[in-house]
């Protein structure tokens, strides 16, 4: 109010509204300031925070970018190491490549010796230190690095670090070991998984260049971890490769070995059958010469005991033949050249026959020899009669050979499906199919039997019983052997049962034979023993007389 009196009123009125103007102008002012200033402050918190934000954005961008540079020189390495399987290679391509990634002034491998009680220096990136180079494996530093998965810093004072031929005397080279593990293979086991031996590392020692000031980084060190690992995995790759390639170089060498065996062995057995055979041939002929001409001897009039010589010739000549026969079948038996001849053939026909072939020796020993053919057997079979026939044949034989005083029983059935299976061989399963039919034989005496101990080698070749009573009739022990080979190849089974020695035996086998488009007209043998008599014989029994012996007479009856 005061400097209103100085000036004109218009000037006080112009300065008055100007002042209030400005106070209302302030007063909003300040109103305004209470709202800007937190806002302010927040913005300059927010601006702080995002800075502080954007710096650990970039501190985990730098580490990713380190991790996939990493994972480049990991991958990069491990495409290098892997592009061979090479054990030398592997270690010389590691050494190459860690020293180009990271810089490296030396880079070097030590190996474990045979002995497991040293290191030996076996792989240098430069070659300034001599190779072969050994350290005892029982430092302290080399436990540590072989107990721990980890790089580990080393002294450069270490022996592991003697790599280096120069080092610098002011600032030295920082080192650090890792361990690699190594696979060791003794043996391929089952399932394709090798056996294992006592568990081995190497060590990989790393040093940066000197008067550098460079420290090894987080992951350098890492980078150096997973090298190693991979390192142990080629190793063991490699070894697996080396010790396959072994084991293929030596199945080679021995199948090698086993064809060339194999072939001296066909030439063998071809050489043994053609020998066998011209012997075989060359032998029939004279003798059944020496056969024949002794037959003719025994119908002559001769002394008791030039019938006895004639005839042990006779008996001697006949196993003679069998022996070489049945050393023959054996034979093509043994290399499989035996094949069976499949042709029709009189059934019954077989079976006189046989009996018409050991009738003599036991007409001799006054045995009764029964033959009993079911009715349903049929006349006409289609197999190989040959076979069939040297059977029954060496079964009968046998029993004729064994019994001294009694009878021989043989019995011939078409075989019931029950009665196929032998208790002793429950693993064969005959099968029967249309055409075809089992043709079942017993052959049952009053022999001396077979003993217990005796029963499970009565089918090897050239066995022979241990009964006393069995010894002295002799024999090649290839009858029964060669019996079973031909039920076999003809689809059947063999079997002998005894209840001990001095109480007879039965010796059953069936074969598989078939069904011949012949007329089947049955025929069925009805006889009954005849025994010789005293003073005036009837007829049969003067045919026992005459042939001295005692056999069935055959009466043959058509069945329509």
């Amino acid at each position: 109010m005061w400097t209103f009196t100085t000036y004109t009123k218009t000037i006080a009125v112009v300065l008055t509204v100007a002042k209030v103007a400005t106070a209302i102008v302030s007063c909003i002012t300040a109103l305004m300031l209470v709202h800007i200033i937190p806002d302010l402050l927040s913005v300059k918190l927010r601006e702080r925070f995002l800075k502080a934000k954007a710096e650990e954005l970039d501190r985990e961008m730098g580490k990713i970018r380190t991790k996939e540079e990493t994972g480049r020189h990991v991958h990069m390495l491990t495409h290098e190491i892997r592009s061979t399987l090479d054990r030398h290679t592997i270690l010389r391509s590691t050494l190459v490549e860690m020293g180009r990634t990271l810089g490296l002034a030396e880079c070097a491998l030590w190996m474990p010796s045979r002995t497991g009680t040293t290191l030996q220096l076996s792989h240098t990136l430069h070659n300034n230190a001599p190779l072969g180079s050994v350290v005892p494996i029982n430092l302290p530093i080399v436990s540590t690095v072989f107990n721990s998965n980890r790089a580990e810093r080393i002294s450069h004072n270490s022996p592991l670090a003697a790599i280096k031929a120069r080092t610098s005397r002011y600032v030295p080279p920082e080192v650090v070991g890792v361990r690699v593990p190594l696979l060791q293979l003794t043996n391929f086991q089952i399932n394709d998984w090798p056996e294992l031996s006592t568990k081995a590392f190497a060590v990989m020692v790393l040093m940066l260049p000197p008067d550098s000031a460079r420290k090894w980084r987080a992951h350098e060190l890492e980078l150096v971890e997973v090298v190693a690992d991979q390192v142990a995995v080629a190793l063991s790759h490699a070894a697996i490769l080396e010790e396959s390639m072994r084991a293929r170089d030596l199945l080679m060498e021995q199948n090698i070995a086993l064809n060339a065996a194999r072939r001296e062995a066909e030439m063998a057995i071809c050489a043994r059958n053609d020998f066998l055979a011209v012997m075989n041939h060359e032998m029939r002929t004279p003798m059944r010469a020496i056969i024949s001409l002794s037959s003719l001897l025994l119908e002559t009039k001769l002394t008791a005991e030039q019938r006895l010589m004639i005839e042990t010739i006779l008996k001697s000549s006949n196993l003679l033949e069998t022996l070489s026969n049945d050393v023959l079948d054996i034979s093509k038996l043994g290399d499989g050249s035996l094949e069976l001849e499949i042709a029709p053939f009189n059934l019954h026909a077989t079976f006189t026959d046989v009996v018409d072939l050991i009738k003599p020796v036991a007409a001799f020993k006054r045995l009764s020899v029964m033959v009993h053919l079911a009715p349903e057997l049929p006349t006409y079979a289609v197999g190989d009669q040959k076979r069939l026939m040297q059977t029954i044949l060496n079964v009968a034989g046998n029993s004729v050979k064994f019994t001294n005083e009694g009878y021989i029983s043989i019995t011939a059935s078409i075989a019931r499906p029950d009665s196929l299976r032998d208790p002793h061989a429950p693993d064969f399963h005959p099968v029967l199919s249309d055409g075809s039919f089992y043709l079942a034989v017993q052959v049952k005496d009053t022999g001396c039997g077979i003993s217990p101990q005796d029963m499970p080698h009565t089918f090897a070749k050239f066995a022979h019983p241990q009964n006393a009573t069995m010894k002295s009739h002799g024999g090649n022990g290839l009858g029964l052997a060669l019996s079973r080979r031909f039920v076999a190849l003809m689809q059947g089974n063999i079997w002998l049962e005894s209840e001990g020695a001095g109480k007879g035996c039965t010796t059953t086998f069936f074969v598989k034979l078939g069904l011949s488009d012949k007329p089947n007209a049955n025929l069925r043998r009805i006889a009954s023993p005849v025994q010789p008599r005293q003073g005036t014989a009837s007829p049969d029994t003067s045919l026992v007389a005459n042939n001295d012996m005692a056999v069935l007479p055959l009466c043959y009856q058509s069945m329509v």
